[in-house]
């Protein structure tokens, strides 16, 4: 009977240092697809384009799931098409009275950048999620396939003849700039 119990306990106690094992490595910190982005990559016989979206401190979970997924589409949207406006203003302005030797001065510079990205996609799916509890941050990383985007864009009621052809036909090239940007990324 004792040899059971021996056996018992150290069973246990095996069990309790793999459970404590699997514990400190789940613990390794954030995927790499955290610290990469949003990315364009050749994988095996597809290409396929990633998107990483973030949001902190909502503590209503579903909703920050959603926000983040919603996020990464965004991002995989701004890598396709993005309208950016550039304003800057310059006002200088030097005035005298009667007494050339006395004068005021006036500058005022203003700068403006907007921003917009819209678009339809097909076939954004989320294929990981992960939450950094300390800074209550949900990320989720969203891929789609290119060609399958391609087919589904080409097949769509909602664009005119004009988009689904410029589509089909400046996919690759579109893709093709996509990966030499993510490669000047990384090597920086």
């Amino acid at each position: 009977m004792r040899l059971n119990k021996n056996v018992s306990t150290q069973w246990l106690r095996s069990g309790l240092a793999l459970t404590l094992l699997v514990a400190l490595s789940a613990c390794g910190g954030p995927p790499a697809w955290v610290k990469k982005g949003s990315a364009a990559y050749n994988e095996k016989d597809s290409k396929q384009i990633y998107g990483v979206g973030s949001v902190v401190g909502v503590r209503n979970e579903p909703l920050a799931w959603d926000a983040a997924e919603n996020m990464a589409r965004a991002e995989i949207t701004k890598r396709f098409q993005t309208y950016t406006a550039y304003l800057m203003r310059n006002y200088a302005a030097s005035t005298t009275a009667a007494d050339f030797s006395k004068s005021t001065e006036e500058q005022n510079v203003e700068r403006a950048v907007k921003t917009f990205s819209s678009g339809t996609l097909s076939g954004v799916m989320p294929v990981d999620r992960y939450k950094d509890e300390d800074s209550l941050t949900y990320y989720v990383l969203v891929k789609v396939d290119l060609k399958s985007m391609q087919e589904a864009l080409a097949q769509s009621k909602e664009l005119s003849p004009q988009v689904r052809d410029y589509v089909r036909q400046n996919g690759e090239k579109l893709f093709e700039k996509l990966e030499k940007e993510e490669t000047k990324r990384d090597s920086k």
